[in-house]
């Protein structure tokens, strides 16, 4: 583009010397037409007439070759223009896919929970929170009592609608910072931070309980289904992510098998 435009200049240049010279032979011309002037001179200014005629010709052809040379260059950059508008579109789409696949890795497929995977990750950071601030720190095991039935006698798609609708109930009692997730199957998870106490994690579990076990009405058909949750606490029950879920996992069979809704680890007789 740069040289096209300097070729454009020099043809200017060119151009404003033969207008510079058509107006002297004019004016020898105009003087031989009006006064006379001697022969010597008209001669002088028909040959220097052809030589302008030779230049602007010249000068039409430069101009020729750089009309060519800029649509060259307009359509190189045309393309490259469009090329690049490409490449950032498709540079914008892998981010997308990226950013997809990076959550589908890390939230279940059926409700949108944050998987296992994630929740220990939070439960990690949750961990170092209350450590250095020396809170308490409750992690939940959520079993769903009577799902398989739903399962087995509606179908596979109502049992996940039925597990959507638990996981909006359960998001509910998600307060900054807490985490709620899914597990597998119909097992959840539920991270409470800042939890002052045993009673008041046991008080927590309850408010959950009563929730998850409200009617789920799908299809005009009404489903119902409870929650046992077992209760470990940090510091008491464990200081890694291992050992809280593996033993609010044990509270939790623990209050299954006892019918008693929600259990702490401590209430098992296996502290």
């Amino acid at each position: 583009m740069v040289r096209a435009l300097d070729q454009s200049e020099s043809v200017k240049d060119k151009v404003e010397q033969c207008a510079a010279d058509l107006s002297s032979v004019n004016a020898v011309l105009k003087e031989e037409i009006t006064d006379g002037v001697p022969i010597q001179e008209v001669e002088r200014a028909l040959g220097l007439s052809e030589e302008v005629e030779v230049k602007v010709q010249q000068c039409a052809e430069d101009l020729a070759t750089v009309n060519d040379a800029l649509a060259t260059e307009i359509d190189e950059r045309i393309n490259l223009e469009h090329e690049l508008s490409k490449s950032t579109a498709a540079l914008s789409h892998s981010r997308l896919r990226e950013r997809r696949a990076r959550h589908l890795s890390l939230h279940d497929a059926v409700t949108g929970l944050p998987n296992l995977a994630l929740f220990t990750d939070r439960l990690r950071g949750g961990l170092a929170q209350a450590k250095r601030h020396g809170w308490r720190l409750a992690v939940m095991f959520i079993d769903l009592d009577e799902f398989k039935g739903v399962n087995d006698t509606h179908g596979h798609d109502v049992g996940d609608r039925v597990l959507q609708l638990v996981a909006k109930r359960l998001e509910v009692f998600v307060r900054g910072g807490d985490t709620v997730s899914r597990r597998s199957g119909d097992e959840f998870l539920f991270l409470m931070l800042e939890a002052k106490d045993e009673a008041n994690a046991a008080s927590f579990a309850a408010k959950i309980i009563d929730n998850v076990g409200e009617a789920c009405e799908i299809d005009g058909v009404t489903h119902m289904v409870k929650a046992s949750i077992g209760i470990a606490l940090y510091p008491e029950d464990g200081l890694s992510p291992e050992e809280l879920l593996k033993r609010a996992d044990t509270a939790m069979y623990a209050a299954k098998e006892q019918k008693r809704g929600s259990l702490l680890y401590s209430q098992t007789g296996a502290a």
